[in-house]
């Protein structure tokens, strides 16, 4: 059989093409430097070494273990000898690469309200990328529309955010004129078998995804999670939990272009949409469970800074657990979820 090709690599970003191309990239970025940095310094800052872990293996000391600790790094020999615990400590490398694997298919452009998903999809990228890359980190990318197709290497500052940034605004917001394909025919499990092959050094892992596709990714992303730091950011908007009555509405298949008619003011038909949306997330949540990877929930309709400041809780909370503790699940308290994203 023969091997896949690989997706193309992004082209940097020629010199022939004007700061007019890169200015809606570089709005946003100075946006969400101005409304959301400003509100977030010193929030990573302080627990930088709790928050990322690099892939230094160098001992640097032994000390008594303390509660919170991590049970893999209590030193047996030393703690059978003088008989009582202690935990190895290492010299840590600050700076780590950090990569995206973000989903832009049909069903991430939809939205409700002012807000879609893929909005929400691009400021978290252009925020996280923009924090981490002040500390010196690399930032990649690896996006899957209809399949794997840009691949932007892990490098660091400013401007590769802005051409990270820039090149997701640049795609097209949806596919026209292709046909129908089949339901949930999104390809998860493809874009993480081409991460695993990518990505040669220890990283951490964003999936940014609304993660509806269709099913086998559960496997592939825990073999991904076995050798990288992966957490899951799921992506949500609340029309798609619960349906107002609308009355009669044209709804159309984000993923195959299907359309149906339907009678929304049908309480029936209401409890029904509402109980596939329920089953459907706790389908998700033992699939996250078995792949053993955190999850934030991102909303279309929540404050960024409520979202990442959630995330700096998680990793807090994951940093406290034990080996095998166990995926954790982060949903906004719905009191939170109350602003746009930008």
């Amino acid at each position: 059989m023969r091997a896949p090709k690989p997706p193309p690599e992004a082209a940097p970003i020629e010199a022939s093409e004007t700061h007019a191309a890169l200015g809606e990239a570089d709005r946003l970025l100075r946006r969400l430097e101005w409304k959301v940095l400003r509100r977030l310094d010193g929030l990573l800052e302080g627990d930088y070494r709790t928050l990322f872990r690099g892939q230094g293996l160098d001992l640097a000391d032994l000390r008594e273990y303390q509660f919170h600790d991590d049970v893999r790094y209590i030193d047996w020999n030393v703690t059978a000898r003088i008989q009582v615990p202690h935990v190895r400590e290492f010299q840590q490398d600050r700076d780590i690469n950090v990569w995206f694997l973000l989903d832009l298919s049909g069903s991430v452009h939809f939205g409700a309200g002012e807000f879609s998903k893929r909005d929400l999809l691009i400021a978290f990228v252009a925020l996280m990328s923009r924090l981490l890359t002040r500390h010196g980190n690399r930032v990649g990318a690896i996006v899957c529309g209809d399949t794997v197709d840009t691949v932007m290497p892990a490098r660091s500052g400013r401007q590769q955010v802005l051409q990270l940034v820039h090149r997701l605004l640049a795609r097209p917001a949806r596919s026209t004129g292709r046909p129908a394909r089949a339901q949930g025919e999104t390809d998860l499990a493809e874009l993480f078998h081409r991460a695993g092959a990518l990505m040669r050094r220890r990283s951490l892992v964003f999936v940014v995804s609304d993660f509806i596709a269709q099913p086998g990714w559960t496997e592939p992303l825990g073999q991904l999670a076995q050798r990288h730091e992966v957490l899951a950011v799921r992506l949500t908007d609340p029309l798609e939990e619960s349906l107002p009555d609308l009355g009669l509405v044209m709804f159309e298949d984000a993923e195959t272009g299907e359309q149906q008619l339907v009678d929304t003011h049908d309480p029936g038909f209401r409890r029904r949409f509402e109980q596939v949306a329920q089953d459907r997330e706790a389908r998700l949540r033992l699939a996250f469970g078995d792949a053993g990877v955190d999850v934030l929930e991102l909303a279309t309709d929540e404050d960024l800074v409520v979202a990442v400041r959630r995330f700096v809780e998680l990793r807090k909370l994951r940093a406290r657990l034990s080996a095998g503790g166990g995926a954790i699940q982060s949903r906004p308290p719905a009191a939170l979820a109350s602003t746009a994203p930008l």
